[in-house]
């Protein structure tokens, strides 16, 4: 295969909702301080993507809800992603030959800041990367959480972010942790990393934190459930522009539970007068040295594959936690 000339590059677009192209693009060449990187791989991330693609980013966030390099705006045309590995090709001699992850869209080159990219530490394989910006949300959502020593931990929704949660609070010492889906194939997943799964109907009561994670309301209602007396339930799911129904009667008030949201766009209150979100993503991408999180890559495809394969993942295909995109 021929060498591409360096300022050719392909994108993914989404061109009407439910609908995706891959264009052509012209890139400028590199200037001081600005580095092109040649991509290996990306990540689709399945729940806020899907919303993306189906036009279901709500007015009200359409200025909040803006990728770190995302062309055109919402509802469409746009590209959008956040999940870029690749190989720095031009720029400053330190970074040139590094692999480094990048918040930018689906696209097989692109030209950026140079501290818009993260040199992946030894130990983070480049496919295993592609998870970084996951992580990134899973520790920031754990951080609102602030679980304690032998806490009883829920964290329903078994998806790539909830199974990220269970996988750092099961390193608290003595925790107790379950990971809760209505899917029973999701525990596959939950004995890869180690963390005792359970269904709605099954799982342990009295929970000290509850992370819910499964985008659903059925899903917030098992949270709210589950939570003990003063117990903290932390919100990790986004809903777009769809009307949720809380079930805020019963024992809500009188069990005294508080409802939090946590969103990774802002570090997390706790930790804000010390990190920043560079700082958080060096830590997420040492954190993914760990070889168990390679369970949650449940598919890969080709990059030129996108624009069929998005309207799959987006029906809610059963199974999908992760699926990387890789470029030849």
């Amino acid at each position: 295969m021929s060498t591409p000339p360096s300022d050719a590059a392909l994108a993914f677009w989404i061109t009407a909702p439910g609908r995706g192209e891959i264009r052509a693009e012209t890139l400028a060449p590199p200037g001081d301080g600005e580095v092109l990187v040649e991509t290996l791989y990306s990540g689709v991330s399945r729940g806020t993507e899907s919303l993306v693609f189906t036009g279901r980013v709500p007015p009200s966030e359409y200025e909040r809800m803006r990728a770190p390099f995302q062309a055109g705006d919402f509802p469409a045309p746009v590209k959008y992603g956040y999940a870029s590995v690749g190989r720095v090709v031009e720029g400053p001699a330190a970074l040139r030959g590094r692999i480094v992850f990048c918040l930018h869209p689906h696209q097989t080159r692109y030209v950026v800041p140079a501290d818009a990219v993260h040199p992946l530490p030894d130990g983070t394989p480049p496919g295993r990367a592609v998870l970084a910006a996951n992580v990134e949300t899973a520790v920031n959502g754990l951080w609102d959480a602030a679980p304690a020593v032998g806490d009883r931990i829920a964290v329903v929704g078994a998806g790539t972010v909830g199974c990220l949660v269970a996988w750092l609070a099961a390193r608290i010492p003595g925790a107790r942790v379950e990971l809760i889906d209505i899917d029973p194939d999701k525990r596959t997943a939950a004995d890869a990393l180690g963390v005792r799964f359970a269904g709605p109907d099954t799982a342990s009561a009295d929970a000290d934190v509850v992370v819910h994670a499964s985008g659903t309301p059925a899903g917030l209602g098992t949270a709210l459930a589950l939570a003990g007396f003063e117990a903290k339930v932390v919100e990790l799911s986004w809903y777009g522009d769809r009307p949720v129904d809380a079930p805020l009667g019963g024992a809500f008030h009188s069990r005294r539970l508080a409802l939090v949201s946590s969103q990774v766009g802002s570090v997390a209150a706790k930790q804000r007068a010390r990190w920043d979100a560079r700082r958080r993503m060096t830590l997420a991408l040492e954190l993914l040295a760990d070889p168990r999180l390679d369970a949650l890559i449940s598919g890969e495809s080709r990059f030129d594959e996108l624009p069929a394969l998005l309207p799959r993942l987006a029906a809610g295909t059963a199974g999908v936690l992760c699926h990387r995109l890789r470029y030849t």
